[in-house]
């Protein structure tokens, strides 16, 4: 079992900066595939950024170039750094892993972040 703790959500500035932190409990982090979700109230949970357990990165359209997803397996911790944040950023961030071995899937219990214009 694998447990997900999110930090380091709260309440910015437009244009202002944040940085979330997951970690997981448990073996074999680095096994995992780890990514960032978000939720924004009446819409659907999307993806935000996701890193592979190699390293890869991926990131939705709407925050290239504004965040940067990255990963600490001494530390069974994944990063989201937030820059440039607008009033649309603003959501609850689920931190979500994804075992390679066994394809399980786990949810950290959210974050709330919110921009201000």
């Amino acid at each position: 079992q694998v447990q997900l703790v999110e930090s380091g959500g709260g309440l910015v500035q437009a244009g202002g900066s944040l940085g979330l932190s997951c970690a997981a409990s448990g073996s074999s982090f680095s096994s995992f595939a780890m990514a960032w979700y978000r939720q924004a109230p009446g819409n659907q949970r999307e993806l935000v950024a996701d890193i592979s357990s190699g390293g890869s990165t991926n990131y939705a359209d709407s925050v290239k170039g504004r965040f940067t997803i990255s990963r600490d397996n001494a530390k069974n911790t994944v990063y989201l750094r937030m820059n440039s944040l607008k009033p649309e950023d603003t959501a609850v961030y689920y931190c979500h892993a994804r075992s390679t071995r066994t394809a399980r899937v786990y949810w950290g219990q959210g974050t709330q972040v919110t921009v201000s214009s």
